[in-house]
């Protein structure tokens, strides 16, 4: 799940237990993954893939780390289809499908791009695939976050794309999806470096617009931004179960329906209040077509391990 901002980050230490719920959060991310790939058909509803990929991960002994993003075609990031979305794939969109999983708060986070029922678009795909495997190669202990971007940069211009410079992977940490550094799409200098037990999402984005993202209407996604008690008793309510289910992660309003019967307005309510925040989606600048492409890996010294492959 793509990222604007560029933190600096501490190492830090993961135990035998820490490292195999990454890595099974990690399976799981990646089975959802390929399962949303089967999935995506011209005429099926976006609302059912999501809840089929979110469901496995459910019923295999994970938790969902943010909700399904299914961004179409401009849309770079952070769709997720609502309750009542009717919506379905058409033939000649182009859907990036991003999904992540958490085990006792340790996360995977992986996406891939699929094209419906047409061709078209199959250059720009692996434009993004071919990035996002050159950085991996690149990211061991040592390397500086600007030497990744400079690959990825180098890997997507090469084949007459752009990358989208304002997105950018992440270090994430225990119930934080967002932590630490951030890991560029181009060189942007950034010396700070990878280190030993540090879990990285690399996510390369490439366009045929102008590179840039902007923000676009509310994507159905959401997370606490803080905590304070509420006077509307039931908006509080939800408020209350929201922080017990979902912690820190993003959640989004499909789920809120199962906490209470009515929640549509309810988010509304705690958004206007300021304890939550809205993911907007984010769109190409330029309208261009954008791809994706994702993985999780945990960096060890001399390479890494791909969690989510």
């Amino acid at each position: 799940m793509a990222l604007f901002l560029k933190r600096r980050s501490k190492m830090y230490l993961l135990d035998e237990n820490a490292r195999d719920c990454i890595r099974k959060a990690g399976r799981l991310s990646g089975e959802a993954r390929e399962l949303g790939r089967s999935l995506v058909s011209e005429g099926v509803k976006l609302r059912d893939v999501a809840e089929e990929m979110e469901m496995h991960i459910l019923e295999h002994g994970g938790k969902l780390a943010f909700p399904v993003n299914l961004s179409l075609n401009d849309m770079a990031a952070h769709f997720t289809p609502n309750s009542n979305d009717e919506s379905v794939f058409r033939s000649g969109d182009l859907v990036k499908l991003d999904v992540g999983a958490q085990v006792d708060g340790y996360l995977g986070d992986t996406a891939t791009t699929v094209e419906v029922g047409t061709r078209n678009w199959q250059p720009l795909i692996q434009a993004a695939e071919r990035a996002l495997q050159l950085a991996l190669e690149m990211a061991q202990d040592g390397v500086s976050m600007g030497t990744i971007g400079g690959v990825v940069e180098r890997s997507i211009k090469s084949t007459g794309f752009r990358p989208v410079t304002n997105l950018s992977g992440h270090e994430m940490k225990r119930y934080n999806l967002h932590a630490g550094l951030s890991v560029p799409n181009y060189d942007d200098g950034a010396l700070t470096k990878a280190k030993g037990n540090m879990l990285l999402a690399i996510e390369p984005f490439a366009t045929n617009g102008q590179g840039q993202v902007t923000n676009g209407k509310s994507g159905n996604i959401y997370r606490v931004l803080r905590d304070r008690q509420l006077k509307d008793q039931e908006a509080d309510r939800l408020f209350q179960l929201i922080k017990q289910e979902f912690t820190t992660l993003p959640f989004c309003e499909r789920w809120c329906d199962r906490l209470h019967p009515d929640s549509a307005p309810l988010l509304r309510n705690l958004h206007r209040h300021g304890v939550i925040s809205t993911y907007p989606v984010l769109i190409e600048c330029k309208q261009g077509m954008v791809s994706q492409a994702e993985h999780t890996i945990l960096v060890g010294n001399g390479g890494g391990e791909i969690t989510t492959a």
